[in-house]
């Protein structure tokens, strides 16, 4: 009888398994379907989504690129690695399986089952083989008590022998089987840790459905097999009870005498489960892809340096280093809106800007501004509307000002140690030339630390600026731009007391946009129609926004977020059609802030820049268009800067997220210009002397 309930339950299990996985893949296959209808008839998709692949979106194109030796976010090694050890385990776990189960699932050689589908049918095997083990251990039981009293008498003599030696011979044999646990433990912490590290196990959103769907099945089905066996075999229910008050055995599993005395989770295999139980680990590091920059860099085998970096108002920032000390070429990379030091290596060894710069000889740095969700301030008691109380103003006022003294007081300290300064910049604070590749927000943030600088008649100790598609100028856009712009400045007003910025605000909502990013990879038309619906609301670009979105920083711990005035300020930006600094809203405060009753517009000053600019601007960019970077060009080239202006054929997102060799070659070509044709060096010349000669050339 307990056979046949056995059998009736495993098959009603895999039955009832089954109608919910079709139903899921039905409905997802509905979603997909009609996303791709949805597809057809949205006009400009063609544009949108020429760069990406079959819609597949995948980072190898025109998205974020991980390792050339990753193949969707794993390696080819470590993909064997996983399915060799699956396989080794699942072929050992299933030789209890009986002819008549390989028979009832010789479909799925075709269709490959589950884990957990294939550890139900390893616990109905189990079943078998324990109802033979309860009669015997039931015998042994009777037995045992029947031989107490000679057991008790022949021991005692060996009781006392033991108490005189025990204390000492009970410490060694913890001191070992402890000593051995924890050796086992770190090789298996060790070995979690690479695998986890080097392989994205992030699951999307329908693959934890499928998940979830299963482990509740597997609960609901192993309820209902204990409760029929407890009515089915009451001798073993009572075996059970009696088991349970027994002195002798409460609280004690057989387990290995190694691990006996020590309670730590670790994968077991033993005759009694033949199916491994799997190892507790962090929850994020399984079902979210939290790899940092730190980790990319240090995969790939290049060195890595974190420093910490306090600004003047105590926003603790993280600038980050591929770390070349002996070098006196040192380039400084500035990330731009929703974006952090990730982006410039997220395309791997070839693809990178960090990375081709230190193959080039660069000390490499990489600015990170304030904005994290983390909330990285001096004072750990900060309210949130505090925190993100600023504007582009402190990106370029108070986080590049200290990223970059930092560098300088870590670069002298160790060119100062090192042989390799030359005679001809002795009488210079500065042995090393710094040159900034900046992206987007990043570069209106470098050229305001600039010009401040200089009107505050202090050194910038920058050599050369390479700017990727500058913000600064935004009148030149589409009309969902203007439009949004204009309905942002009517409702700031309402919206400042009760939005400090824009993030998502909770774990749980972080995750699930970390898993919605995987599933817009692996549903084709989903993800191409979600790209097409971003690509509407930033004015028609067609960067992999899709691609970018599935980043490790966007994770469920931390992601970049936007602050409200820096929101603010750009719509400020683009409605005075001026590159000027944050407006307070009023005349007392911008005369506090600035000295006068309105905000600097800073493209009046800029010939203050004593040191060459690159602009380079895409013909298919429609965040910034071309149009705006030549109105930088156009002022510098006015003003008599030394200025160069290019294009190439990219989006906004590819500057950074791309993999472009001619972008990269012009790059490093630029670079080696620093100091070849530099009309002074940083920081000799003042204001006031500008100002004198000025003076001098008017009166001539």
């Amino acid at each position: 009888m307990q056979r046949l309930v056995d059998h009736t339950l495993a098959v009603t299990k895999e039955s009832v398994k089954t109608l919910t996985y079709e139903s899921l893949n039905n409905v997802v296959r509905l979603i997909n379907g009609v996303s791709a209808l949805l597809l057809t008839i949205l006009p400009g998709k063609s544009t949108i989504l020429e760069g990406i692949h079959g819609w597949e979106l995948r980072p190898t194109f025109r998205g974020p690129r991980l390792p050339q030796w990753m193949e969707n976010g794993a390696s080819s090694f470590n993909q064997f690695i996983h399915e060799h050890s699956f396989d080794s385990d699942t072929s050992s776990s299933s030789v209890d399986y009986s002819s008549e189960e390989e028979e009832q699932y010789t479909d799925e050689t075709i269709c490959p089952p589950s884990p957990l589908s294939q550890s139900s049918r390893v616990s109905r095997a189990r079943s078998l083989s324990r109802r033979n083990r309860h009669w015997m251990h039931w015998f042994r039981y009777i037995v045992s008590w029947l031989l107490f009293p000679i057991k008790f008498m022949l021991g005692l003599p060996l009781f006392i022998y033991a108490l005189s030696r025990g204390r000492r011979a009970s410490w060694t044999s913890e001191n070992f089987q402890s000593s051995h646990v924890q050796a086992r433990k770190r090789l298996q912490t060790l070995r979690d840790q690479v695998i986890q590290s080097a392989t994205d196990r992030r699951r999307g959103v329908v693959e934890d459905l499928h998940l979830a769907i299963e482990i509740t099945i597997e609960a609901v089905f192993d309820f209902f097999h204990k409760a029929a066996h407890c009515l089915l075999s009451p001798i073993d229910t009572l075996k059970k009870l009696v088991k349970w008050f027994s002195s002798d055995n409460s609280g004690r599993v057989d387990v290995p005498t190694v691990g006996s005395g020590v309670s730590v989770p670790v994968d077991t295999l033993s005759e009694s489960d033949p199916t491994p139980r799997q190892r507790k680990t962090g929850f994020h590091s399984l079902n979210t892809d939290a790899r940092t920059c730190q980790d990319v860099i240090t995969e790939l085998g290049y060195p890595y340096e974190a420093l910490h970096v306090v600004t003047d108002d105590g926003y603790i920032l993280l600038l980050e280093r591929i770390p070349r000390r002996d070098a006196r070429k040192v380039v400084y990379l500035q990330h731009g809106i929703f974006d952090s030091s990730m982006g410039w290596v997220s395309n791997g060894v070839v693809g990178s800007p960090a990375f081709a710069a230190y193959d080039q000889g660069y000390d490499v740095f990489l600015g990170n501004f304030r904005g994290l969700v983390s909330r990285e301030h001096i004072d750990k008691n900060i309210s949130s509307r505090r925190y993100w109380k600023y504007s582009i103003n402190e990106h370029g006022t108070q986080d590049i000002p200290a990223m970059i003294e930092k560098i300088h007081q870590t670069k002298v300290t160790e060119l100062e140690n090192s042989q390799k300064i030359v005679e001809e910049e002795s009488g210079n604070d500065q042995p090393y030339k710094l040159c900034a590749i900046c992206h987007s927000l990043g570069g209106a943030a470098i050229l305001m630390y600039i010009l401040t600088r200089r009107i505050e008649v202090k050194p910038h100790r920058l050599s050369r600026l390479i700017l990727l598609s500058p913000a600064g100028f935004h009148h030149d856009s589409n009309p969902v731009f203007t439009m949004m712009e204009c309905l942002f400045l009517l409702l700031s007003p309402l919206l400042a007391p009760f939005v400090s910025a824009f993030y998502i605000p909770t774990r749980f909502f972080r995750m699930l946009f970390n898993k919605l990013a995987r599933d817009f990879h692996n549903l084709p038309a989903v993800g191409g129609l979600v790209q097409t619906l971003i690509s509407y609301l930033v004015g028609g670009d067609s960067s992999n926004w899709v691609g970018v979105l599935g980043l490790p920083h966007y994770n469920m711990n931390d992601m970049p977020a936007v602050s409200f005035r820096v929101a603010l300020h750009l719509a400020q930006i683009k409605h005075t059609r001026k590159f000027m600094m944050f407006d307070y809203g009023s005349a007392a405060a911008n005369m506090k802030a600035y000295g006068s009753p309105q905000p600097l517009d800073l493209g009046e000053f800029y010939s203050l820049i004593d040191i060459p600019v690159d602009l380079v601007a895409g013909r298919k960019d429609k965040v910034i268009r071309p149009s705006m970077v030549r109105k930088h060009y156009k002022l510098m080239k006015d003003a008599g800067v030394e200025v160069s202006y290019n294009e190439f054929e990219y989006a906004h997102l590819d500057f950074t997220f791309s993999h472009h060799e001619e972008l990269l070659a012009y790059v490093m070509s630029r670079l080696i210009l620093v100091g070849a044709s530099m009309k002074q060096q940083p920081g000799q010349k003042s204001l006031k002397n500008r100002r004198k000669e000025g003076q001098t050339s008017s009166s001539r």
